[in-house]
């Protein structure tokens, strides 16, 4: 299956990069990734819902991966939504937007904003987190500003964070996330500037969840990974009394990074629920 690559301009001097595979005019899935990460966790992803029908559009979030960082460090989750809006306006109806942790919250406020939606899958994301699992990401996010010695070292860290997940052989993925700067080290390649942009307070999200119109007609799922430090019963008792019809995919033996955890059982359940609800 055939990739596009293109560059969609959002702000001035910011464009945001986005893969496209599958058929022109189909119904079209969005896949935003999380925080952190670039938008080849999803390629997989990608790959099965075109050869299943879809257009899908694969894009990194503002600050990450081959997009562009904003001038002036705004990272706010209403500037995020209209990024996504620009990005669906490249496909078509029905639309359904897929996202996981930051790409979750960030399609939970494009469709709060007013983007039309027919489906919306959050992958491992409730706007109340638990607050345990919130600062043990925002420590690793910001534990090593001077960046990595080498990609080995980049890659105990993230066993460090993560150590059920086992260390890969070959490390070469981790390209994507890195980046070789002047000093010889290597950095993660997301803007650090978003990890103290007040404007990006998920608290935001519950205010512009609780204003919205869409939550009793937008089939929603809910991607849950059973060994989650984020999204816990209170967050999904929440999210429920919000969206009433929510649906619920629980994956066991997945952490928060549930498509990385479990792609192939994650990808299923995602496609199941996007074929009966937004038949192509």
């Amino acid at each position: 299956m055939q990739t596009q690559t293109i560059r969609i301009a959002v702000a001035p001097g910011v464009e945001i990069a986005a893969d496209v595979a599958g058929r022109d005019g189909a119904p079209t899935v969005v896949l935003g990734h999380g925080g952190g990460q670039t938008r080849h966790s999803w390629d997989k992803c990608e790959v099965q819902l075109a050869e299943s029908g879809f257009q899908a559009i694969n894009y990194d979030l503002r600050g990450h991966g081959d997009s562009d960082w904003s001038h002036d460090g705004d990272y706010g989750i209403e500037t995020r939504a209209c990024d996504l809006m620009a990005v669906a306006a490249h496909g078509a109806r029905p639309l359904a937007l897929v996202g996981a942790s930051l790409g979750g919250m960030t399609a939970l406020a494009a469709a709060s904003l007013g983007l039309p939606v027919d489906a919306l899958v959050l992958v491992d994301i409730v706007p109340k987190m638990a607050p345990g699992g919130v600062a043990r990401i925002r420590s690793f996010m910001t534990a090593s500003p001077d960046g990595f010695a080498s990609i080995e070292e980049a890659a105990d860290a993230i066993s460090a964070y993560y150590p059920e997940r086992p260390r890969p052989k070959d490390l070469s993925g981790l390209n994507k996330n890195l980046r070789l700067r002047g000093d010889g080290r290597y950095h993660w390649h997301w803007d650090q500037r978003m990890m103290s942009d007040a404007r990006a307070d998920p608290r935001h999200m519950l205010d512009l969840l609780d204003a919205a119109d869409w939550t009793d007609r937008v089939p929603t799922l809910l991607v849950r990974g059973m060994k989650s430090d984020i999204v816990d019963d209170d967050g999904v008792a929440d999210l429920r009394r919000r969206i009433p019809a929510l649906e619920i995919a629980d994956i066991s033996g997945a952490g928060h990074m549930v498509a990385g955890d479990k792609n192939d059982e994650f990808n299923a359940a995602v496609i199941e629920f996007l074929t009966r609800v937004m038949p192509r």
